[in-house]
This record gives C-alpha cells, structure tokens and sequence, in this order.
C-alpha cells in the first residue's frame, strides 16, 4: 500500500509490526511462533522459513526506496517472490500472433 499511495501511515504501521515481532518473538538465535495474544505469549520451538522469506522482504520493501525494486520492472507473488514483468518482443508477437 506504501508504494501504491505514498501515504506515510503504512509505513508507520509497519514499523510497529517490526517492533512487535521484535519485542514478542525474538530470541537467542532468531525469532519463534508464539501461542497467545492476550499479554501470556508462549514462545514456541519454531521459526518457519516464510518468516524470512515473506515476512521480513515485505517489511524491507515497505521501508526501502521506490528505485531498488521498481515496480514498472517487477511484480510480486503473494508469497513475496520477485517476477520480472514480461513484455514480447517484435518476433514472439510475429511468432506467435500476438497482438497488442
């Protein structure tokens, strides 16, 4: 949403995400699911890889300038992954008779 409005409070919202996830599930070596939202949160022995992989390339996004990941160039799954937009050359129209 902060790439698309420019309104600041996403950004503001996001780093309240971040602070939250880094007050309530950081540890020694990384950061854990936890059971419990109400003030009595149990820690537990895992930390899945889409915590990395989605989690935290959203929160980079979300605070990094519009130039190192240009959206005219990129779009992005709903798991955070990165696809080149794909635009035809002049022969693969010919070749395969697309128009447009």
């Amino acid at each position: 949403m902060w790439r698309t409005t420019g309104d600041i409070k996403w950004r503001e919202r996001g780093y309240g995400i971040f602070q939250a996830i880094n007050k309530h599930a950081r540890t020694e070596y990384g950061f854990s699911t936890f059971n419990g939202v109400d003030g009595n949160v149990h820690l537990l022995d895992d930390m899945p890889s889409w915590f990395l992989a989605e989690t935290l390339k959203y929160l980079y996004l979300l605070f990094t300038d519009t130039e190192t990941v240009p959206l005219e160039d990129w779009v992005f799954n709903t798991e955070a992954h990165p696809l080149p937009v794909f635009t035809w050359t002049e022969e693969e129209r010919r070749v395969f008779g697309v128009e447009g």
